[in-house]
């Protein structure tokens, strides 16, 4: 067998032939030809048979390595006049636009970064670290799904930090697949609004992506519901799907905000204004958890309260001792050392403020134990707001004014067996993702590897792709 045939079936590039072998030192350069006619753009569908020019030079791609030879590949292509893109050198069939290494090479990789560190992985691989980051960002924007939006009905909404400096990510969480479906950069109303605009593009979007939308929008005549029927009335259905007189838009897509039944997501305001504003008929679900977070930093701000009382007094090793046993008061009673629960309960038997802080913190935590009906929760916080409003403990008057602005997403995460544990939890994978490759220089690139590993996004090794 000729070598450059025995190399045709070592690579296995779609689409071309190998010319020429050459050895090297430390590399084999394998120059190979297309074998189609027509040159194709590299950022569209667009295909041609009329060329520009041709190149005076080899284009180079990195391959996967040949055992400890490093294998590059070498080709003299085309330029092309696209009538959208204009004149561009033409796209390959085994690399991506503006890629110099091979799908092959991009994808492991990719799948490397999933698996390991960053110094890992360049060092197997040999290249650069921030090369890492771009591979992500490239194999992340091309493989992710189209469809990941389309069918979604319980979702999560939560902000991951990235990086120092409060930078953050707000990933949204299918409940159903248990996986991300979306993110973006930042947190808030802002970035709740931006993923609802890609859910359900406004129709002037749909022709001018970065067109500014007007403050108040126009009196709508016909709007598509989601539902069998293809459209209703003015004035039913969903707001983000009024469309004009005429217009033709698919309801499968523009209607995907009406599909969602609910919303999980702590108490931050902004998430919960762009939900009410974009799929009104969505259920509001307050994860258990932050409720009884937020009745745990209430007790320890009477604690701290009390520590500084105690120096202000001048008892300095009783305020000494106190700080040193402030675990036994925020940490759950099943969870105590034998000294701790004797400290509690010494802290208890004294009385005052403290011990009667302590005593509310459990009634939270109480409410949203295991077995109990809705209606038996929804009695037990009746009462728990009854006895906050009247502890004479601000952060607790506080707490009971959020629990009782949030109530009805608090009992719809018991009805409805939701919360936000789940989004928690890819949370912490995300922020090991990013703790494990050491940071990032940018949020596209830290996103990409985020839905590369807990996404929509299916890595096909080289080894694994069909047919071989």
């Amino acid at each position: 067998m000729r070598v450059t045939a025995a190399f045709s079936r070592l690579l296995r590039l779609p689409e071309v032939w190998v010319k020429k072998v050459r050895f090297e030192p430390d590399c084999v350069v394998v120059t190979v030809a297309l074998r189609r006619q027509r040159l194709c753009c590299p950022k569209c569908s667009y295909s041609t048979m009329a060329r520009e020019n041709e190149q005076d030079h080899d284009s180079v791609w990195r391959h996967l390595d040949l055992g400890v030879w490093r294998l590059e590949v070498h080709c003299r292509l085309r330029r092309l006049r696209c009538p959208e893109h204009g004149a561009l050198v033409e796209g390959v069939p085994f690399a991506r636009d503006g890629a110099r290494f091979t799908r092959d090479f991009d994808n492991l990789v990719a799948w490397l970064a999933t698996k390991t560190d960053k110094t890992a992985a360049c060092r197997l691989v040999r290249i650069d670290w921030r090369t890492v980051g771009r591979i992500i960002a490239r194999v992340g924007t091309e493989l992710i799904d189209g469809d990941r939006l389309s069918d979604l009905f319980e979702i999560s909404i939560d902000e991951v930090a990235w990086r120092k400096g409060h930078r953050y990510l707000t990933l949204i969480g299918d409940h159903r697949r248990g996986r991300v479906a979306w993110g973006c950069e930042g947190k808030g109303q802002a970035a709740a609004d931006q993923f609802f605009e890609e859910l359900d593009p406004p129709p002037d979007d749909l022709e001018r992506p970065h067109a500014k939308q007007p403050r108040w929008a126009p009196e709508p005549a016909i709007m598509v519901p989601f539902g069998p029927c293809p459209t209703v009335p003015a004035g039913h259905g969903i707001p983000a799907a009024w469309v004009d007189p005429g217009r033709e838009l698919d309801p499968a897509i523009v209607a995907r905000a009406s599909r969602l039944t609910a919303v999980s997501m702590d108490m931050t305001g902004g998430y919960a204004a762009s939900v009410r504003q974009h799929a009104p008929q969505a259920t509001i679900v307050v994860d258990n958890y932050h409720v009884v977070a937020l009745a745990t930093k209430a007790l320890d701000e009477v604690r701290r309260e009390h520590w500084n009382e105690l120096r202000r007094t001048g008892e300095t090793a009783a305020a000494k001792q106190f700080k040193a046993d402030r675990w036994a008061l925020l940490k759950n009673p099943d969870d105590l050392t034998d000294s701790q629960a004797d400290t509690l309960a010494a802290i208890r038997a004294t009385g005052g403020k403290v011990a009667r802080a302590w005593t509310m913190k459990e009634m939270v935590r109480a409410i949203f134990a295991p077995g109990l009906t809705v209606e038996a929760v929804s009695e037990l916080l009746d009462r728990l707001l009854a006895r906050l409003s009247r502890c004479r403990l601000a952060p607790f008057i506080r707490l009971g004014r959020t629990i009782r602005k949030h109530r009805h997403g608090i009992l719809a995460a018991r009805r409805l067996k939701l919360s936000n544990a789940r989004a928690e939890a890819l949370n912490n994978k995300c922020k090991l993702i990013v703790r494990r490759a050491y940071g990032f220089h940018s949020a596209r690139a830290a996103l990409a590897l985020i839905l590369l590993t807990c996404g929509p996004v299916t890595l096909t090794l080289p080894h694994q792709r069909t047919g071989q």
